[in-house]
């Protein structure tokens, strides 16, 4: 075993972890020092989920923390690269399981205690009773806020949130327990054909969000969009709301990367407000 191995290993004792734990069962992530809390927030996200996971496979948290001048977390190692397209079924319908039965024993409120991370970005948290006043001004908001500092600022997000905020409370969301960041980099089946999900952005929200975002980036299979709706269908309207949903994802992007993903951002804004402007006339 290597220099490393066993330096980890004496961490993990600290931690509390057996010495008898096989070093090759487990995965280790790691930031700078700095970014502790992204990995702490990380972890607290996969224990929320798993309780609601169902058939759904999570990687489970082993010990976060600092050492040799980095922030680590330790998880479960999953083998991934399983091909069955069964298992995207399976995901479909354990994941519309875990927003329902997490909305019904859920705080019936949007959102997360405290400031959390989306990726390198923030995600910030307390509580509304509004879906449309959490998603305006918690998320698109901050991110136009962001973006305004930056420089970046459109002319139109004013009356964007003012017309979307009412439209997304007539949809009456209630509040599931969503992973956050659903997009194909975070999603697989493993070899022995089990679905797994891993590095969320938790929060109570509209359960939309995650099917929405799990069709960025080249989506998930079709079979997974399918099984969710067989599982648990989405209201009408709910293409129309990806639109409103991915934004946040888009103007995340921008704030860290810029590039094209403004290009991104200037066309949602256009198509959310001519829907938003059409319901009006």
């Amino acid at each position: 075993m290597s220099e490393s191995a066993f330096e980890l290993r004496d961490w993990l004792q600290q931690q509390g972890v057996s010495r008898d734990r096989p070093i090759e069962t487990l995965f280790c992530k790691w930031l700078p020092a700095r970014d502790l809390e992204r990995l702490e927030a990380e972890a607290e996200g996969l224990r929320a989920l798993i309780p609601w996971a169902d058939e759904l496979v999570l990687p489970r948290p082993i010990a976060v923390g600092s050492a040799a001048g980095r922030a680590l977390l330790v998880l479960d190692r999953l083998e991934l690269g399983g091909a069955d397209p069964m298992g995207w079924q399976h995901m479909g319908r354990a994941l519309a399981r875990l927003h329902r039965n997490s909305m019904e024993a859920g705080p019936g409120l949007f959102g997360w205690e405290g400031d959390r991370w989306i990726g390198a970005g923030i995600q910030r948290g307390g509580w509304e009773r509004s879906w449309g006043r959490f998603f305006c001004r918690q998320r698109l908001g901050d991110q136009f806020s962001c973006l305004a500092r930056k420089g970046l600022q459109w002319e139109e997000s004013e009356e964007l949130l003012a017309r979307l905020e009412p439209w997304l409370d007539q949809h009456q969301a209630q509040a599931s327990l969503v992973h956050g960041d659903l997009w194909p980099g975070n999603a697989a089946v493993l070899s022995d054909g089990r679905p797994c999900i891993f590095d969320p952005a938790v929060s109570y929200s509209d359960r939309e969000v995650d099917i929405a975002m799990a069709s960025m980036f080249g989506g998930l299979p079709q079979e997974f969009f399918m099984a969710y709706n067989d599982e648990w269908p989405l209201p009408a309207g709910a293409e129309q709301r990806r639109i409103a949903y991915n934004l946040f994802h888009f103007l995340n992007h921008a704030n860290l990367f810029g590039g094209s993903y403004i290009a991104n951002c200037e066309m949602s804004i256009r198509q959310l407000l001519q829907i938003l402007r059409a319901r009006s006339t």
